[in-house]
């Protein structure tokens, strides 16, 4: 019985590395379901203001909905707001998404 006490307790020290094996699992699987996704949002959307062209309907991240008019080499755009048409510059990187491809001219 008491044999049996002590073997326990040297096979309870174990491998250091194997104790430190939920920590690094733990740390993979916060990497795949929050870092991965967020990295994989980020290129979508640095794709999406790289590929804005005219005649795109737009949503800033303000809450405007315009067409793009015109696209200035400073990274602005001017987006034509209805329903006065009145025409306003934003940055870019202020469009939060693309309505679709094609305005109705």
């Amino acid at each position: 019985m008491a044999l049996n006490f002590f073997l326990l307790q040297a096979g309870a020290q174990g491998n250091p590395y194997l104790q430190m094996l939920p920590l690094l699992l733990l740390f993979a699987v916060f990497y795949l379901l929050i870092f991965m996704p967020m990295q994989r949002q980020k290129k979508n959307q640095k794709q999406m203001l790289a590929g804005l062209e005219n005649g795109n309907i737009v949503l800033t991240s303000g809450g405007i909905v315009g067409t793009i008019v015109a696209i200035e080499s400073d990274d602005t755009l001017v987006i034509r707001v209805k329903p006065d048409n009145v025409k306003i510059q934003v940055a870019r990187s202020a469009v939060s998404s693309v309505v679709s491809g094609e305005g109705k001219k």
